[in-house]
């Protein structure tokens, strides 16, 4: 059987040969996929633990109100099984309240549900007050550094890190500071070593 060596290669295809097993490996990581950011304002938005709605079964003043998406996912309407809203649009919702109802209590039910307050966004590393801040619509990262005080004098200023959940995995991302910020997102500005 032959044997196969490197030392053919220049020491610039080693190091190309090397970076590219080493980002494979980097990618292999438990549950999480780094990926390049990509414009997700024309997606719509997926509902999760922490968002509070309202819901408006019209005609219906006592099946209407305000509700949040527990940790399990759901949301509790009166009179009906908890209804699953993680992962599900605002029209998926809608739909899926009006066939729970439609199956018990009403006919026909006229149901609209409404985001009234996204879920918090979290901002860690080198911030002046690292935490949970209320998700702004619009937000970009930015204005999360304003809202958490600003950079602390060792932060590194031109790329942060944001961790988000997309479906059922966590999107790993470096991006600048122009770039958007999405209601869940973990954004962790890292320090630098200059």
């Amino acid at each position: 059987m032959a044997r196969r060596d490197f030392h053919f290669l220049a020491p610039h295809h080693l190091l190309v040969l090397w970076l590219g097993v080493a980002a494979l490996a980097g990618c292999a990581g438990p549950g999480a996929v780094v990926e390049r950011p990509v414009d997700e304002a024309s997606e719509p938005y997926l509902l999760d633990s922490g968002d509070k709605l309202r819901v408006t079964v019209f005609g219906q003043a006592d099946l209407s109100g305000d509700f949040s998406v527990d940790g399990g996912g759901n949301i509790a309407i009166p009179l009906i099984p908890p209804v699953a809203a993680r992962g599900l649009t605002t029209n998926e919702l809608q739909a899926a309240i009006a066939a729970s109802l439609g199956k018990t209590l009403l006919r026909n039910p006229n149901v609209s549900v409404q985001v009234m307050e996204f879920r918090p966004f979290f901002i860690l590393g080198e911030v002046q007050k690292a935490g949970q801040y209320p998700y702004v619509n619009g937000m970009t990262v930015q204005s999360a550094v304003a809202i958490a005080g600003g950079f602390s004098y060792r932060a590194y200023q031109s790329t942060v890190h944001i961790t988000r959940k997309r479906g059922d995995k966590f999107v790993e991302m470096d991006v600048d500071t122009g770039a958007p910020v999405r209601p869940g997102d973990t954004i962790l500005v890292e320090e630098r070593y200059f």
